[in-house]
Formats: C-alpha cells, sequence, structure tokens
C-alpha cells in the first residue's frame, strides 16, 4: 500500500512539475530567438504529458479501488 501510495505522490509531482515547464514555455512565447525555439519541445509537449499522467493516476486509483488493493473513506466528515 505505501508503494502504491508512493507512485501516486511521484505521478502528482511529475504532473505538477509538467504544468510548470508549460507555464514557463508560455510566458516565455515568442520573445525568445527562433533558433533556440528549434531546439525546445513546445508547451503542449508538456501539457499532453501532463494529460497523460493525470489519466493514468486516476486508471490506477480506479483499479486499486476495483481490486480492493485501496479502500475509500466511508465516512468523510
Amino acid at each position: 500500500v505505501f508503494l502504491f501510495k508512493s507512485l501516486l505522490v511521484l505521478l502528482l509531482l511529475f504532473i505538477i512539475a509538467n504544468l510548470a515547464k508549460a507555464l514557463i514555455e508560455m510566458v516565455k512565447g515568442s520573445n525568445e530567438s527562433e533558433e533556440d525555439d528549434e531546439n525546445q519541445p513546445p508547451m503542449s509537449y508538456y501539457l499532453r504529458r501532463r494529460v497523460v499522467l493525470s489519466a493514468l493516476a486516476v486508471i490506477l486509483m480506479i483499479l486499486a479501488l476495483l481490486s480492493g488493493f485501496i479502500e475509500p473513506n466511508s465516512r468523510p466528515f
């Protein structure tokens, strides 16, 4: 269970890191020279990775819930 929770935390950290990289690319915009843009991946690359990692995290949580590996909180208050 600890390993699964650690994996989810790492996925969330990667999601946040990719979101931050996309923000940096968006803020940088077209102010940089064209030569640098050819070496750098576009902002959509980081956003796509964030969406894929988010979908993977949700799928892992659903599979863990369905298999009984983790249990939801029965009383959320």
